[in-house]
């Protein structure tokens, strides 16, 4: 019989440790179990990502880093809607949620498993999941050079330790909901144990709390049948001959079949077991149906309560130093306010909340279904003064030229025939221009449906004439494609979006940039070895840009907020002396609350080696916040900066 004992512990070692990577695909062999069946991951980087991170941080830093990616937050952060009720409301139905949830994991191992020394196991696994009290963490107050007392939270008046309410000053909305781990689960290794191994972005998310579900499931032992107890392992990404990454794996792979007798080719990932569970179906089931739950975690290295679907519209689960990005932005009731990058709504509806829905939030994103899914969360929430459209925030600023300006006339004068030959005028304009759509993108987006026949005829165009056959082809391979597969997904999720060219320059008081970025800071993360020196560059171009679009759309006297989730300086400090030595009126502004720790001074030899990146002047530290994911506070890796907007000279 297959059993597992677990106990509070600090397991693991440092950044540097060994482990972490499975060793491929093997036939038989030996091993050192307890290595193998332990949680002790370590980050691989790309070398010279790698060297670049040292240089900035030191080695040791960002080995406490690497490891502390490698792990959840120790508690889930809550922001509840106070639009729509109080934070100790919701605190008692968090409550009662988990007590509930709790009760059926109870009901639950009595309908999976009667035979009462597997439910013993069960019940020993799930003890102390939630004992320990929150803690209360020293943070250094850089400003002053003294040690803040900081704590995250209070217990909320007639609850238990588990949920408890943020004590820092106009943050009382926000509740933290505590988890626990790593736990040391002792795997007993029997002929008969039984294995999954799961794809790395399901054990990223089973680490925060989710179950497995079949599509995460990569291989499997033999004869896994409903109800058996079955322990989980991840498998990571590994380089490729095709100088690619791939897991090694294909789907459906039978792990070590101890009942048949055979040396079965079976994987070895060694120091990645993120815990035990119960099968749900039996191994023919995770591989012949395509949704579904495949495996119920019961004994988890690290317990976080999930919230999926739980309260909508009541609450957002949202982490900490987004919350506070919201607030450094303190948006005021009656602004118009544009979150330029909105997806998928979590500072957006932050704002709207601070704001008393009083006021005008303009959310963007370049996704078609990104902005639904805003649209979605705003009505949600009962928020009405959010308004969301499709638009690349590199394209943000209303742009007017004679080309630009015929075209749009064409079309609002309903002479669609002539805007699509006006089209072709903006193409050959454009074709050399590299931040321009491609041209066969650029005319599918204005000759969607019209009969180029009529057009030719109209309008002298000749059908050999290159460019209109080109035109054309897209047409037809568009009108082919939509035949061959039906709605494009654009169409899937059943809404409709409003499309916009932009908006008028000094036209937002103003504007939150959360830009895209390498997300080097989000955890738990057991795969970082796909970025590279060249990826990194090009999101500090992309960023430098829709800063520049930022610039132009915020009023004199008014506020810009840059926000990343990575820990890269190249996207984070080097954007922010950028800012300052191009714009000279801009000033870096007072950060309120301020939680996180200083920014980074100095420079280093850029990622592509062929110049010097400055990143913050002495003094300028104090002004931005770093939160580092190995600090007490124990949060994601992000970074806030704050500028003030002076009379602007461009």
């Amino acid at each position: 019989m297959n059993s597992s004992t677990r106990s509070s512990v600090n397991e693991g070692g440092g950044g540097g440790g060994g482990g972490g990577v499975p060793r491929g695909l093997h036939e038989g062999g030996g091993m050192d179990h307890s290595d193998r069946y332990t949680y002790n991951p370590t980050l691989h980087w790309n070398p010279r990502v790698e060297d670049y991170f040292i240089k900035a941080y030191g080695a040791d830093r960002f080995s406490n880093i690497s490891e502390a990616l490698t792990r959840p937050s120790c508690y889930s952060c809550i922001r509840v809607n106070t639009l729509k009720t109080t934070s100790d409301a919701i605190a008692e139905k968090l409550l009662a949620f988990l007590q509930e949830a709790r009760h059926q994991c109870d009901i639950d191992e009595l309908n999976i498993r009667s035979n009462s020394s597997c439910a013993a196991m069960i019940r020993d696994a799930r003890q102390g999941c939630y004992s320990d009290e929150l803690k209360c963490h020293q943070v250094s107050n850089d400003c002053e050079g003294e040690p803040l007392e900081f704590s995250l939270g209070k217990d909320v008046p007639k609850s238990s330790s588990l949920v408890t309410k943020c004590l820092l000053p106009g943050l009382d909305y926000v509740l933290f909901v505590k988890g626990s781990g790593p736990h040391k689960i002792t795997y007993v290794d029997t002929p008969s144990l039984k294995e999954v191994i799961v794809s790395r972005k399901c054990a990223e998310a089973v680490l925060r709390g989710a179950k497995i579900f079949v599509p995460g499931v990569l291989a499997c032992s033999a004869h896994v049948e409903k109800g058996d107890t079955i322990a989980v392992s991840v498998a990571i990404e590994q380089p490729n001959l095709d100088k690619g990454w791939a897991v090694g794996i294909t789907r459906g792979t039978i792990l070590q079949g101890h009942q048949t007798g055979k040396k079965c080719t079976y994987y070895i990932p060694s120091g990645l077991y993120i815990g035990q569970g119960i099968a749900m179906m039996s191994r023919a089931g995770m591989f012949r149906v395509s949704k579904g739950v495949a495996i119920e975690m019961i004994n988890r290295v690290f317990d976080l309560p999930s919230f999926n679907d739980v309260l909508e519209g009541e609450i957002f689960l949202q982490n900490l130093p987004s919350i506070i990005t919201a607030h450094v932005l303190a948006p005021q009731k009656g602004e118009r306010i544009l979150d330029m990058c909105a997806a998928p709504g979590g500072k957006t509806t932050a704002i709207a909340n601070l704001m008393k829905d009083e006021g005008e939030v303009v959310a963007v994103d370049r996704s078609h279904n990104k902005v639904l899914e805003i649209k979605k969360l705003a009505k949600e929430m009962g928020l009405s003064c959010i308004s969301a459209f499709k638009l690349d925030a590199l394209k943000a600023v209303c742009q007017r030229n004679g080309l630009t300006d015929t075209f749009n006339q064409q079309c609002e004068n309903g002479g669609l025939a002539m805007a699509i030959v006006v089209s072709l005028q903006v193409v050959r304009h454009n074709r050399e221009d590299e931040d321009e759509l491609p041209y066969e993108a650029l005319v599918e987006q204005h000759v969607a449906s019209t009969s180029l026949a009529y057009i030719c005829d109209n309008f002298d165009l000749p059908f050999d004439n290159e460019e209109t056959n080109q035109m054309l082809d897209v047409n037809e391979w568009k009108n082919t494609q939509r035949l061959k597969n039906g709605p494009g997904r654009s169409q899937s999720m059943g809404g409709r979006v409003e499309l916009s060219k932009g908006f008028s320059p000094n036209s937002f008081d103003r504007v939150l940039l959360d830009a895209p970025c390498s997300a080097l800071g989000l955890r738990p993360r057991l795969f970082a070895g796909e970025e590279t020196v060249e990826s990194m560059r090009n999101h500090g171009k992309y960023q430098r840009k829709m800063f520049d679009q930022a610039i132009q759309l915020v009023r004199p006297g008014g506020v810009i907020v840059y926000s990343t989730c990575t820990i890269n300086p190249g996207e984070n400090e080097a954007l922010v002396r950028y800012a300052l030595d191009r714009y000279n009126f801009l000033s870096l502004a007072p950060q309120i609350p301020r939680i996180g720790g200083p920014g980074i001074v100095g420079c280093c030899d850029s990622l592509d080696g062929q110049s010097i990146e400055e990143w913050l002047r002495p003094g300028e530290e104090e002004l931005v916040q770093r939160f580092d994911p190995s600090s007490p506070i124990d949060t994601i890796g992000f970074f806030i900066a704050k500028f003030n907007v002076g009379q602007k000279d461009i």
